[in-house]
């Protein structure tokens, strides 16, 4: 039995651990700027097809928060 406990506390144990380190992982990959990078890409192939002045908004202030933080800068878009 105290074998039995020995090994649910060790899984525990390592279980939390691994939460932990995923949870580290994760919230570096949100921040950092490649993620941003893909994601304001991504945003301007969007508006390409879609071609709609709200969305070219959000994605001009994502520019502009990533230019302010980030290297490479990107080109602001002309909205009008």
């Amino acid at each position: 039995m105290t074998l039995q406990r020995t090994k649910t506390i060790k899984s525990l144990i390592l279980i939390c651990v691994s939460v932990f380190c995923i949870g580290v992982i994760f919230a570096f990959i949100e921040n950092s700027c490649v993620a941003q990078h893909i994601a304001i890409m991504n945003d301007l192939k969007i508006y390409e097809k879609l071609l709609e002045p709200d969305f070219c908004d959000d994605v001009v202030e994502k520019i502009n928060l990533f230019n302010d933080n980030c290297q490479p800068q990107i080109e602001i878009l002309d909205c009008g």
